[in-house]
């Protein structure tokens, strides 16, 4: 987080827009991929060329299974964007609604004295390299010749060129953000927990664990697990969810195997063990460490890591590498 970024507070809200589950703060993004290992999808592009698809922005993009985490874990909130938004402004009343349009009026005409300054600057400037404007230093320190000075005539003199100024444009502000003149929206305009995959247990036991996850779909399994932050590990594993009485083909964990092992990973099959003892979702580690890659893993930060869990299902995981000669 930079420096001058105010801290974030939990639990922070979950914009939930069309199906999907969106983060606008920057500074909650950053606190997001740092404290709860979170990664999500950058989806923002430019509007005005909106098919690049190589440098990308805000909104992050969460996967179901990450917006469930914090959710549970009671570090985030999902808030209706449409619902918050509509009844904000419904129930805005007419004075904070003028009071908001002044001040965008007067950001507007801040911008636009802004932009005749800056344009009367530059022509000032050109006028001057052309020898239109009289030096701005007091005197000429070049030498002349006295002799010829005596002889010569007087120069001519170079008409000053007026130029007009350029009239105060209206600036119009499109705002970029909901606060103000929306209120931060409550928690009780969420609604209700994520939908998930079957593969949510698999997800949620290695996320306590201290894991990084993202979507996995070009090796062809649901998540690939990073030790620490990916833009720092490569990752360790190719993770796959199933259902703990699920079938499934032997070639199938023969070709993840073989696929994991070509590309530096191991396979790694899981899921949630019906019937077993419940555990608490906890995010425990049996030696902290002070200069762990993972903040969680401090020991400053042991205990705060140990509040608000759930009672779960166990989760068992098994992790294949092809070893044929």
């Amino acid at each position: 987080m930079a420096p001058g970024s105010p801290p974030v507070q939990e639990p922070f809200p979950i914009s939930y827009v069309a199906g999907r589950y969106l983060l606008f703060d920057p500074p909650t993004v950053a606190y997001a991929r740092r404290t709860h290992n979170v990664i999500g999808v950058l989806v923002g592009t430019i509007p005005n060329l909106s098919q690049q698809n190589v440098f990308l922005g805000i909104p992050l993009e969460l996967q179901p299974e990450e917006a469930r985490v914090l959710v549970e874990q009671g570090h985030a909130y999902v808030v209706d964007d449409a619902v918050v938004h509509r009844e904000g402004f419904l129930e805005m009343s007419r004075d904070d609604r003028l009071s908001y349009l002044r001040d965008l009026d007067e950001q507007g005409a801040e911008m636009s004295r802004e932009v005749v300054l800056r344009a009367n600057e530059r022509s000032e400037q050109v006028l001057w390299e052309k020898g239109l404007r009289p030096s701005k230093r007091g005197g000429d320190s070049t030498p002349k010749d006295v002799g010829s000075s005596l002889f010569d005539g007087d120069e001519p003199t170079v008409p000053a060129v007026k130029v007009p100024e350029k009239k105060l444009e209206t600036t119009y502000i499109t705002p970029t953000t909901s606060y103000p003149p929306l209120f931060k929206p409550q928690p009780s305009h969420a609604p209700g927990l994520p939908e998930v995959p079957k593969s949510f247990p698999l997800f949620r036991y290695l996320h306590t664990k201290g894991y990084f996850m993202m979507p996995g779909l070009r090796f062809g399994c649901h998540y690939s697990v990073y030790p620490g932050d990916p833009l720092r590990f490569h990752s360790h594993f190719l993770a796959t969810g199933m259902g703990w009485d699920e079938e499934f083909d032997l070639l199938d964990i023969v070709g993840g195997g073989r696929l994991g092992t070509g590309v530096k990973k191991a396979y790694l099959i899981g899921g949630e063990e019906r019937g077993g003892k419940k555990v608490e979702d906890t995010f425990t580690s049996p030696t902290p460490s002070a200069s762990s890659w993972n903040p969680a893993l401090r020991p400053n930060n042991k205990e705060k890591m140990k509040k608000a869990r759930v009672e779960v299902e166990p989760v068992r995981a098994f992790s294949i590498e092809w070893a044929g000669l």
